[in-house]
């Protein structure tokens, strides 16, 4: 039984992720929605202070070191480059790659002393080959891509992984509400495999990376996409 940290596990992946692994595992959670659970903690991830205080949390609440941390929380923004705000660009920057980078560096002085660890990054396909309009969400995820190679390396020999999961286009309420049914259409004609990602698959992924089977397998970017990383 592993003592796991989730954010972002409110709604679609995260969620799914959450409640794959609380099956046989010790889960905290943590995402914006104000939720009356024990093992949940409702904050604002580009704000250091509050990630601080949620790593002290999940430590009160194991009494004990995180062994995974699964950073799922994020933000998507289409639209042309030209039109992005600099607001905009600090908000993603801070949400999807700054707040994993620090919540990683805050977990990997317990996970070396226990001499195991798990990292678990959920990136983007769009990270691994880009998507037009949406630069700032692309350029994020490609930094989480470059922290997971290199945090990898700097932790290999201390028993600890760093993986990374780009998904393709996922089935959650947010897109099958957010997209019209051509629109749906159109992206199954384009995924060579012609469907959506479920988020149980990611969820039974992470499930497999935390687990000692997945021991050597670390810095990886794996693209559970539909094939759509390979073309259509």
């Amino acid at each position: 039984m592993k003592n796991i940290l989730i954010t972002g596990a409110t709604s679609g992946i995260g969620f799914e992720i959450a409640r794959v692994l609380e099956k046989n595992n010790k889960v905290f959670l943590s995402g914006r929605r104000v939720l009356n659970k024990e093992n949940y903690y409702a904050c604002d991830l580009i704000n250091c202070s509050s990630i601080e205080e949620l790593i002290k949390r999940t430590k009160e609440y194991f009494n004990s070191e995180i062994d995974v941390l699964i950073n799922c929380a994020g933000q998507y923004i289409y639209k042309p480059i030209e039109k992005i705000t600099k607001e905009e660009i600090d908000y993603l920057l801070n949400l999807n790659f700054k707040s994993a980078y620090i919540l990683s560096s805050l977990v990997v002085e317990g996970m070396k002393k226990n001499k195991w660890g798990r990292i678990i990054n959920i990136g983007s396909i769009s990270g691994m080959v880009g998507e037009g309009n949406a630069t700032l969400y692309s350029a994020t995820k490609a930094a989480l891509s470059g922290l997971t190679k290199a945090l990898a390396l700097e932790v290999a020999q201390d028993n600890i992984t760093v993986n990374q999961i780009n998904p393709g286009w996922v089935k959650t309420p947010l897109v099958d509400n957010s997209l019209s049914e051509d629109e749906k259409q159109e992206v199954i004609d384009v995924t060579p495999q012609g469907r959506f990602i479920e988020p149980n698959e990611i969820a039974k992924l992470c499930e497999y990376l935390i687990s000692d089977s997945a021991k050597g397998l670390t810095g990886q970017n794996i693209n559970l996409c539909a094939g759509l990383s390979i073309g259509c």
